[in-house]
């Protein structure tokens, strides 16, 4: 057998394929449902916290720093490992599931509080002085005037950031979450061939190429109209 044959054999083995394919495609609807879950709680979470930062009050505004520096810091691999080995030491016990959704969604939460917080700040101050000389509140002003201008400016680096985060769902598999990777993997063991790697990385291009150029589209569609 040539190398080329032992190659095809060992990555494009159809018989293997064929066999785990069922299993990858489990895979990619749970990393579908694991990345959409981690989305919506991180960017919803980010958001609140830059709201709430906006408040000036400063304790908060120190613990709220802190905490966003602190999942900035850590590696997500690292945050999952602890929530799901850590946490049931004091009596808490998540899923592989529920530690990667937790964990990565902190970080989205982190990132995604500093990009909103970049996009508060960059609203000229002129605009909450005309808002607040008509007599409307802070909260008001914050809501209806300063927010809709500050997500527009947040839509370009928040696509990139959360795109990048989502696709950490691979590290789900460390935690025996049967993802795509963590399907892949399986299938590896049970077939002792390399074949179902392939699947998996397939599996991927498919879930995140569509996203990537759909974030490049948007990234450059509104940067055109700032």
């Amino acid at each position: 057998m040539s190398n080329w044959d032992r190659f095809l054999d060992s990555f494009f083995n159809l018989r293997v394929m064929a066999d785990q394919l069922p299993k990858i495609v489990d895979g990619f609807f749970l990393t579908v449902v694991l990345a959409l879950c981690i989305v919506a709680t991180g960017l919803i979470a980010g958001l609140l916290l830059a709201v709430v930062r906006a408040l000036g009050i400063r304790p908060l505004n120190w613990l709220i720093i802190f905490v966003v520096d602190l999942f900035r810091a850590l590696p997500p691999l690292v945050i999952i490992v602890l929530l799901y080995f850590g946490l049931p030491a004091m009596g808490m016990e998540l899923s592989g599931f529920g530690a990667a959704w937790l964990a990565l969604s902190l970080v989205l939460m982190a990132f995604a509080e500093e990009v909103y917080w970049a996009g508060i700040t960059a609203v000229p101050k002129g605009q909450w002085e005309a808002a607040r000389s008509t007599g409307i509140g802070f909260l008001p002003t914050l809501g209806a005037v300063v927010l809709p201008q500050a997500l527009r400016m947040t839509i370009p680096p928040l696509t990139s950031r959360t795109i990048a985060i989502t696709k950490g769902t691979a590290l789900a598999s460390v935690v025996a979450v049967p993802e795509i990777l963590g399907a892949a993997q399986a299938g590896v063991s049970f077939s002792f061939n390399p074949s179902p790697l392939t699947l998996g990385a397939l599996a991927y291009l498919i879930l995140f190429l569509p996203v990537v150029i759909l974030g490049r589209w948007i990234e450059t569609r509104f940067a055109w109209k700032r």
